[in-house]
């Protein structure tokens, strides 16, 4: 027998807009997509279950490998062409280059991945997915 679900979701005429920029924005500064005030994350990379300012849930968004991927594309394309043309200038050695490179890579990355993550869920949010758009996650089995 097939069960119909009810489906309680506003029409998308009836919901507030969620300007995506702005959204986005505020989750690379590490805040609440909502209201721009409170703090995102509790921990490194553990985010908030919900704002402290607007009190907008957060427990349900699905950040997963988004924010790793842009992290290794940024920093990799950043540390590629700033080795090539080093490279290129000097003749440093390969530990030299190693001792240089290998710091600011690991740097890089953990000083991005954190904002990564804030403005992938801004972006879900924005967007409406993953929960935010005020649908529970027993409406859309895995």
């Amino acid at each position: 027998m097939i069960q119909q679900v009810a489906i309680t979701e506003a029409a998308p005429e009836t919901q507030e807009a969620r300007p995506l920029v702005r959204s986005v924005l505020r989750g690379l500064r590490c805040r609440c997509p909502n209201c721009g005030e409170g703090r995102l994350f509790t921990g490194y990379l553990r985010s908030v279950d919900r704002c402290a300012v607007c009190d907008e849930a957060m427990y349900h968004h699905r950040a997963d490998d988004l924010p790793p991927y842009l992290t290794v594309f940024i920093v990799g394309h950043i540390v590629v062409a700033l080795f090539m043309a080093v490279e290129e200038a000097t003749t440093w050695s390969t530990w030299t280059h190693l001792a240089i490179w290998t710091p600011v890579t690991l740097l890089m990355t953990l000083g991005l991945l954190r904002p990564m993550k804030g403005a992938t869920i801004g972006l879900q949010w924005a967007l409406r997915m993953g929960g935010f758009g005020g649908e529970s996650d027993e409406d859309h089995p895995s």
